[in-house]
């Protein structure tokens, strides 16, 4: 899929030679009612890992997200003066009911809002305080949280009637917390529908909000991204006609099977487990949280043929003995979230199905409703590249004056298109920050090159070292080729002059294997002068993430600020 770079008023655009007609419908429509979706009613789309006797079929997934829909305006009155007012919020591990959960929100009129299942209660009560939620649902496993957090924010005691526990088994029940901390009746009546608003009008779908995603906040504090119809509509149809196309010409056998082990809080969790496979007509199979046991033996046991997943888990799959034959089924393999280095690219590959399946990149954020770039199906690049723009995508490349860089040099990407955010919620400053006009500032720094574009970095990641930028993401791909390396993050760290940023590794590695030393001269026999480890190598248990697998970066400067003036 060629990218085509033409000059216009607007400056140097990069755009795909090929556009895809979005329709103009509203998500559920696209998935349940339009000629689009290959998903029928007899379909089965989400069944539970653990037990295969817990499933939805269409059919079944339609009666009781109308029945959602229907208690959430009843007793909660979820859309009743309109769409878009209402945050739901939710605290959930993965399970085959969620969806409906996600679906009836959407139906009622309320907007979707989920948190990490690993959020504290103080980080979910910021959350849900920020959101302005209506209410909090959650399960029995994060039931204790999101109680303490419906307190620290002035909901009542055990939430004020405000907190709900979903059920994860064979029924489908959604019970109030009381004031007496015991569990309702179940408002779920199955008897009483309400069938969603039907939406085709282009400015409607355009301004709706239904999903409210917070950003990992890996820098700063999250923020509230929000989601429109269009926005969830476009990332289904774009890469979902992509692929139908392949299928037809290339694998027209192929079935579509996921599996379900990234958290839903994360813009990968929604779109790859809640729309897009249902609108490719194939199953998710649902596990709790990540298990690398467990999912070593679904993939296996389902003939998993398509997944996303994260660079974290990219590397226990090539660095684990435990991997034999369990990804042979495996056809479609790709990589998002953080950067995923050539070297382990290739190693985790050779442990992916039949010759054929290599690990493809995109790129992406919660503000471009996850992939702005994608491997065209049947197309591999081996050279670290995070893959050309998605169809009916426009992006630029701009220096810190918002000034074309020459094609090829690194600058910040701006995207514009159809599944890029309407802004931030509640927050003004963000929105003023990082949008000029309908550009959309991404904060990452890119190169075009070949037709593909390559992240170098995060704009606020970059070091500075004698005026020279040093990319973390670089010298973390060169450490994880290293063989006794099984982890590491760079951060830059001042100089004790305060004159300038030197580069820190943090590495997990066995030191009676490898010493800071060794690691040191390792780095400095691959990379130049200015990308050396000045400021050390510190060894860790264990690299601080994010559930999505992103660097959290911000907590290894709090443990620099600790470790001030500590040397190998």
């Amino acid at each position: 899929m060629a990218t085509i770079v033409e000059k216009t008023s607007e400056g140097t655009i990069y755009r795909a030679a090929k556009e895809y007609p979005v329709p103009d419908v509203d998500v559920l429509t696209l998935l349940f009612d339009s000629e689009h979706s290959l998903a029928k009613a007899d379909t089965k789309i989400h069944i539970s890992a653990a037990d295969t006797s817990l499933e939805l079929t269409v059919s079944r997934a339609r009666t009781l997200t109308e029945a959602t829909s229907s208690a959430l305006r009843r007793h909660f009155k979820i859309g009743a003066n309109g769409a878009g007012q209402d945050i739901v919020s939710v605290i959930s591990t993965g399970h085959y009911l969620l969806p409906v959960l996600s679906y009836g929100i959407i139906g009622a009129g309320g907007v979707f809002s989920a948190a990490s299942a690993a959020s504290t209660a103080g980080e979910l009560s910021k959350q849900i305080q920020g959101a302005e939620s209506k209410i909090l649902f959650c399960v029995e496993g994060t039931r204790e949280v999101a109680i303490k957090a419906a307190e620290e924010a002035g909901w009542g005691s055990n939430g004020g009637g405000r907190v709900l526990v979903m059920s994860e088994g064979r029924d489908w029940t959604l019970k109030a917390v009381q004031a007496n901390g015991q569990l309702g009746p179940n408002i779920i009546d199955e008897s009483q529908k309400l069938p969603w608003e039907r939406i085709t009008d282009p400015k409607t779908l355009d301004e709706s909000l239904v999903i409210l995603i917070y950003s990992s906040g890996t820098t700063g504090l999250p923020k509230g991204v929000k989601l429109s119809h269009r926005n969830l509509v476009a990332e289904a149809v774009i890469p979902g006609d992509m692929f139908k196309a392949w299928i037809a010409t290339e694998r027209p056998d192929f079935e579509y099977r996921t599996l379900a082990h990234l958290p839903v809080a994360h813009i990968a969790g929604i779109q790859g487990y809640l729309i897009n496979p249902f609108y490719m007509g194939g199953p998710v199979y649902w596990m709790p949280r990540f298990s690398f046991p467990e999912f070593l033996a679904y993939n296996r046991k389902y003939q998993i043929t398509f997944f996303f997943t994260v660079p974290p888990i990219y590397l226990l799959i090539a660095k684990s003995p435990q991997v034999t034959d369990q990804f042979k089924t495996l056809e479609i393999a790709v990589s998002g979230a953080a950067p995923l280095g050539k070297d382990l690219q290739h190693a985790a590959s050779a442990k992916l199905g039949g010759p054929d399946c290599f690990i493809s990149q995109t790129w992406g954020l919660s503000e471009t409703t996850g992939s702005a770039t994608i491997m065209p199906f049947g197309m591999q690049d081996d050279t670290g590249s995070v893959s050309p723009l998605i169809p009916n995508m426009l992006a630029r490349v701009v220096d810190d004056d918002g000034k074309d860089v020459e094609v090829g040099k690194p600058g910040e990407v701006l995207v514009k298109g159809p599944v890029v955010c309407k802004g931030y919620h509640k927050n003004e400053a963000a929105n003023q920050e990082s949008f000029t006009g309908e550009w959309f500032h991404t904060g990452d720094i890119a190169e075009f090159r070949n037709g593909l574009f390559y992240i170098v970095d995060r704009k606020k990641e970059l070091i500075k070292y004698k005026g020279l930028q040093v990319a973390p993401a670089e010298l973390e791909a060169l450490l994880l080729s290293h063989d006794d390396i099984l982890d590491a993050a760079v951060i830059g760290i001042d100089t004790e002059d305060g004159t300038n940023e030197v580069p820190r590794a943090y590495v997990v590695a066995d030191s009676k294997k490898i010493s800071g030393e060794q690691i040191m001269a390792f780095v400095k026999s691959n990379v130049a002068s200015h990308k050396q480890l000045r400021g050390g190598v510190i060894f860790l248990d264990a690299i601080p993430k994010s559930p999505s697998g992103k660097i959290l970066r911000k907590d290894l400067r709090v443990l620099a600020k600790k470790q001030q003036g500590a040397k190998l």
